[in-house]
């Protein structure tokens, strides 16, 4: 009986010493890494680099309107071109001339005709046509009233009265069209007939 006690007494010790040894391997590990973990170097986060800001330098009253000036200069000529476009490039009196151009086919002497056609795309431009002359025609102020155009390229000349029009080249010296009557100027001239101005050298009636 005791030699049976002692047999599993003797074969109950190993497993107890491996027990007993087991945690306390466990804490010797534990141990050293806590102690490898505090040893290890910790970074350091590098500051972050400092960016120098140039503080702007106030500039001067006169420095600013300087530097304005050519703007608004820029600007009041871009607003001049978008009006001169605006009219075709024509000015206020020209356009009011342009107003006063009779259109259409004109009968002339000779059995000629003119066709005066205004430019749909340019306002206060016209196209004056007939056989063997084509011109493009802008209108040009006078002091006496009388609507001109012309095409100063070719020379070309457009003189429109109240009774009658008439187209000459003055390159070449000569009348293109004359006597040329739109059916408001044959109005007009059937009424001078028959109602004729008074001639300046016309003595006057005799005081009673």
């Amino acid at each position: 009986m005791k030699t049976l006690f002692v047999s599993a007494l003797m074969a109950l010790v190993p497993g107890l010493v491996m027990a007993q040894a087991t945690p306390a391997a466990a804490k010797t590990s534990t141990k050293k890494t806590a102690k490898n973990a505090v040893k290890a170097p910790v970074a350091k986060a590098k500051a972050p680099h400092k960016v120098l800001v140039a503080k702007a330098q106030p500039t001067s009253r006169r420095a600013r309107i300087s530097s304005a000036a050519p703007v608004v200069a820029v600007g009041a000529m871009a607003s001049g071109a978008a009006g001169a476009a605006g009219q075709g490039g024509l000015s206020p009196a020209e356009m009011a001339i342009a107003e006063r151009v009779h259109v259409g086919r004109i009968a002339c002497e000779l059995g000629a005709h003119v066709t005066v056609a205004a430019d749909a795309s340019a306002p206060g431009h016209f196209h004056v046509e007939g056989k063997g002359f084509k011109y493009y025609m802008t209108p040009v102020a006078t002091s006496t009233g009388v609507v001109r155009l012309e095409d100063a390229k070719a020379g070309a000349v457009w003189l429109q009265i109240a009774n009658k029009s008439m187209l000459m080249n003055q390159k070449m010296g000569q009348r293109l069209a004359d006597d040329c009557m739109s059916s408001e100027q044959v109005v007009v001239a059937e009424s001078i007939k028959h109602n004729p101005p008074a001639s300046v050298f016309e003595p006057l009636p005799a005081a009673k």
